[in-house]
């Protein structure tokens, strides 16, 4: 279904004109004053609003606050002369998307103007949709995107998701990896069973081993208690390993057992416990690479490489960007018990500017950022940017620094930022790959990377 347009304007050459424009992308309706506008916006749910601000009996802001007070996420383009830009310039703030001045110069703007709005509308309603399903359903955990690149990849873990065998997935830090795990469960034959998760990366060896396979009443020091592991807790369900390949060589080897015999022993104890579980494992390492290097071991990489899922990072999910910053906006909105928004054409471009090296993390912690920070009202480009962030999130245009000579201490802090900032780009978000390119061990290396705002987890 097309969607709907109105175009309210005295001027009959610029409705026309608009109308032919669009009229294969869009169903546009005509109104010529303030009367005729009121009974179409009554009758009809419109996508976008496009008002002159000069109209017979009516002044296009005006008419546009009451319909806004009647539908608060309209989203509206003021059409404009000359002398009342700064009037537009100022309603903007009032959450107005845009504003074009006439006679229109250029075409290719006034259409790309119009798509844009069309995007941030579509945007509110996929995300409305998708609440309203989360209300009515429980179990598989929706996923924001509509890009062929999502569309794809939820193609494929509806497919896999019924197969009772191990699925890897595979994609740059803060691609949803997780997301995608509850998804592949909530999907599966085993979703009225148990799931866990656990994130090998963020373990010591030891930590991980007992959390995995439990251990008996003095095994070791602190082991007060006989307690249970995940592979005995997730008998029947789903065991999601993150970050697996920073699994140690020594709990790859006891893996792989597992996985081969379905059998295991607490910590502590000689006595074999069976269990059966379907295994759902991620990294956003090359595992092929890992096993070239002597990283992992081979036999356990062909034992869990059965299904692989490549996870597509944000730079390929074409229109996904705003989708997923409307639904971060209307998340911590609710939990920030804040009013923030909407996004202002500006704020639309930057978004979607950016190449967000640290994927839908990245984004939502942007957002998170603003909301926090913002007392209310629109998004502008520059709330993108709160004063103070050594390395922004969103690009903004700035004049260049001065060549002044910088003291020795502030020219090797802006190489640091700089040299890691790229090395992150360069590594595609791979945080165990820029420690190794750089050297820097890794847990230094967050805390290095928070320091300059490149990382903000």
């Amino acid at each position: 279904m097309l969607p709907k347009i109105l175009v309210v304007d005295d001027d009959r050459y610029t409705r026309t004109l608009i109308q032919q424009l669009m009229r294969k992308t869009a169903e546009v309706h005509l109104a010529e004053d303030g009367a005729a506008a009121r009974r179409l916006f009554a009758d009809m749910d419109f996508n976008l609003v496009l008002m002159d601000q000069r109209l017979p009996h009516d002044k296009g802001l005006d008419l546009l606050r009451e319909f806004r007070s009647r539908k608060p996420r309209l989203v509206a383009i003021l059409i404009t002369g000359y002398a009342d830009v700064h009037e537009a310039v100022a309603a903007v703030r009032e959450g107005l998307f845009d504003y074009l001045s006439k006679p229109f110069e250029d075409l290719e703007a006034l259409e790309a103007a119009v798509g844009k709005a069309l995007e941030l509308d579509r945007a509110y309603r996929e995300i409305d949709s998708l609440r309203s399903r989360l209300a009515q359903e429980s179990g598989a955990p929706h996923v924001v995107g509509q890009s062929p690149a999502m569309e794809r990849l939820q193609g494929q873990i509806r497919e896999v998701a019924g197969l009772d065998t191990t699925v890897l997935l595979e994609g740059e830090s803060g691609t949803g990896k997780d997301v995608i795990a509850k998804l592949t469960h909530a999907l599966s034959q085993r979703s009225h069973k148990p799931y866990l998760e656990v994130n090998c990366g963020g373990l010591p060896e030891s930590l991980l081993e007992s959390l995995l396979f439990g251990y008996e009443k003095g095994a070791f020091t602190g082991a007060s208690q006989t307690t249970p592991g995940y592979f005995e807790k997730v008998n029947g369900g789903n065991l999601f390993l993150d970050e697996i390949a920073d699994m140690s060589p020594k709990l790859q080897s006891s893996l792989l057992r597992v996985l081969q015999d379905h059998s295991f022993c607490r910590i502590g104890s000689t006595q074999a416990r069976t269990t059966d579980f379907r295994l759902i494992c991620a990294t956003n390492r090359a595992l092929a690479g890992e096993v070239k290097a002597g990283r992992f071991r081979e036999d356990l990489y062909y034992r869990i490489n059965v299904v692989a899922v490549r996870l597509p990072p944000l730079r390929e999910r074409s229109g996904d960007v705003l989708r997923l910053a409307v639904h971060f906006l209307e998340h911590y909105n609710a939990r920030f018990a804040k009013q923030c928004g909407p996004f202002t054409a500006d704020a639309v471009r930057a978004l979607e500017a950016c190449s967000w090296p640290g994927n839908v993390r990245e984004l939502q912690h942007c957002i998170e950022r603003v909301v926090a920070l913002h007392r209310g009202g629109v998004i502008d480009r520059v709330h993108l940017n709160p004063g103070g962030d050594p390395q922004p999130a969103v690009p903004v245009d700035a004049p260049p620094e001065p060549d002044t000579p910088l003291a020795y201490q502030q020219a090797r802090a802006e190489f640091e930022r700089d040299y890691l900032h790229r090395l992150l780009q360069t590594a595609h978000g791979n945080m165990s790959e820029v420690a190794r390119l750089s050297g820097i061990p890794r847990q230094n290396l967050y805390v290095r990377m928070k320091r300059w705002g490149i990382v903000t987890e």
